[in-house]
């Protein structure tokens, strides 16, 4: 670490260095300021969510009925496929980045585990793409399939 007395100009031995006693001006940038090539990073943008759950079997129709309730809580429930030990969720979320629309989905299963009575089963999977990619991926014909019918529905 290099001390100053103050006062002091620090040379560096870089041509047009400040001379003794020449203070620098400093300049500082307003919050909220935003250059020309930036956009606004906190705009709400929509992400295509893909949620993959499993664990030990449980009965069909326990959850079906399970997984009809969580669409009943979350109404932007696309479509849930499910087996008897796993089970696919896919929505739409809306959230400012991927960071926050993934802590959403993270929380998804087990925030209604016991309002939608759903079975003990861990998040194996999680896959979150924006509007963009999921329409190229769709278009490309490489992509998940469109969530048609809308619902719950057996693999």
């Amino acid at each position: 670490m290099r001390r100053v007395r103050p006062g002091a100009a620090v040379s560096r031995g870089i041509a047009g260095s400040r001379t003794a006693g020449e203070e620098r001006a400093l300049t500082s940038v307003a919050a909220g300021d935003t250059y020309e090539a930036e956009e606004p990073q906190d705009l709400p943008r929509l992400w295509h969510v893909t949620l993959s759950v499993s664990g030990g079997e449980a009965p069909l129709k326990e959850v079906r009925r399970a997984l009809e309730q969580l669409a009943h809580d979350h109404p932007f429930l696309l479509t849930s496929r499910y087996a008897n030990d796993h089970a696919e969720i896919r929505y739409w979320e809306e959230a400012r980045d991927l960071h926050d629309a993934a802590a959403v989905a993270l929380r998804l299963w087990g925030e209604h585990r016991r309002t939608a009575k759903l079975p003990p089963w861990e998040i194996v999977g999680l896959e979150v793409i924006d509007r963009e990619t999921y329409h190229q991926r769709i278009a490309e014909g490489y992509g998940p399939l469109p969530a048609t019918p809308v619902g719950v529905h057996p693999f």
